[in-house]
């Protein structure tokens, strides 16, 4: 049979000659197959938008910057307001504020208590709603899409990168205060607050490493909020606010006592449960309910997130 009646493959890849079907011979990548099925020579979706890039553009936006400038320099501050303040604690203080300067420990869980419902929840929240949201907001998006980007794994991408520098940040500031605290007010065992009992720093050192742990998780929730709003709109500040919201919202309904036991399903319910992990004897049922809380609530929130964004046009 000539090359010009020679019948066009079916569906399945074969050509039917006389009743049997012979297998069409499939182009390797990377061969001018590629080009005729409109697909570019080398192309490779699991090679686009490598991780290493997606670190480095973030890392050198002013954002990144001058958000990990604020949360190193925080520990710094407070260590200069409290030597500035007024001198020693009034006996029979027990509050985590005037047993700060009892030592670095004592420092490093007094800035995480002040620094975790607010400052952390911005870095959060800004690392997590504007990794999507100011692609879109630069008209850029559907370009990184056209590459061709899958949209999973654009999603995913810049999800894996906005979680590390989240991580970074929640880690960051604890560990500098532990080290400006100790150069400030010397490495001593903690003193419990409430009680006053006194744990030698070596055993409380690796509860302190759960501590940052957790308080890592308790954010999950503003992190998945932010990421779900940032893939539907193109206002990174809406997505940024979103994210903070949810941690106002949910603390307001926190302090309403008429709501009972229901207000332990907030998510914020459970975010100074770490405190119990630093205890003479230390009692981690409420850090167990505040992950179980935190991890269910953000993996339906980035279902959410990819589920919406398969369904967007994208026009920006």
């Amino acid at each position: 049979m000539s090359a010009a009646k020679r019948p066009a493959p079916d569906l399945t890849g074969h050509i039917h000659d006389g009743g049997q079907a012979t297998p069409v011979a499939q182009d390797e990548p990377g061969t001018p197959g590629d080009a005729a099925r409109g697909r570019a020579p080398g192309y490779a979706p699991g090679r686009t938008l490598p991780l290493r890039v997606e670190f480095v553009r973030q890392l050198r936006r002013r954002r990144t910057m001058a958000m990990f400038a604020v949360l190193l320099a925080l520990p710094w501050v407070l260590v200069v307001a409290f030597q500035f303040g007024p001198a020693g604690r009034g006996q029979g203080s027990l509050r985590l504020s005037d047993l700060a300067t009892a030592g670095g420990l004592n420092f490093a869980a007094f800035a995480l208590s002040v620094s975790a419902n607010f400052l952390l929840v911005v870095a959060v929240a800004l690392f997590c709603g504007d990794t999507v949201s100011s692609e879109a907001s630069w008209s850029s998006l559907r370009y990184l899409l056209a590459a061709p980007v899958p949209r999973d794994r654009l999603l995913r991408q810049k999800l894996v990168v906005a979680l590390a520098y989240s991580a970074a940040a929640v880690t960051v500031l604890p560990l500098m205060a532990l080290l400006a605290g100790t150069l400030a007010f010397g490495w001593n065992d903690i003193t419990v607050p409430g009680t006053g009992e006194v744990i030698p720093a070596a055993d409380v050192l690796p509860k302190f490493a759960v501590v940052i742990g957790y308080a890592l998780v308790s954010q999950l929730v503003v992190a998945a909020v932010a990421f779900l709003l940032s893939v539907g709109t193109d206002s990174p500040l809406g997505a940024v606010g979103g994210g903070v919201g949810l941690v106002i919202v949910s603390s307001i309904l926190q302090a309403v006592e008429a709501l009972g036991s229901l207000r332990e399903f907030l998510p914020t319910f459970w975010n100074s449960a770490w405190l119990d992990a630093l205890a003479p004897e230390p009692d981690y049922s409420g850090m167990v309910k505040g992950v179980a809380i935190s991890v269910t609530y953000s993996a339906v929130l980035v279902a959410l997130a990819f589920r919406r964004f398969r369904r967007r046009d994208i026009v920006s």
